[in-house]
């Protein structure tokens, strides 16, 4: 999927337990997780975990 602006403002508006969940459980193709926007969203995942580690393994741990 072509990464636009709205995608972008959408993936930068979940939590990291909301993307880390998606991209765990999303089916295979699914096109959030294809193509720039995938790049984007797992890119994004890294640098909410580098930012805050603890919290990502919590969150890695912890669903609910």
């Amino acid at each position: 999927m072509d990464l636009t602006p709205e995608n972008k403002a959408y993936i930068d508006s979940l939590a990291h337990y909301q993307l880390l969940s998606e991209w765990r459980f999303a089916p295979a193709g699914d096109p959030w997780l294809e193509g720039e926007t995938g790049k984007y969203w797992g890119e994004r995942l890294a640098e909410m975990r580098a930012r805050d580690n603890t919290q990502a393994v919590h969150d890695s741990r912890h669903w609910g």
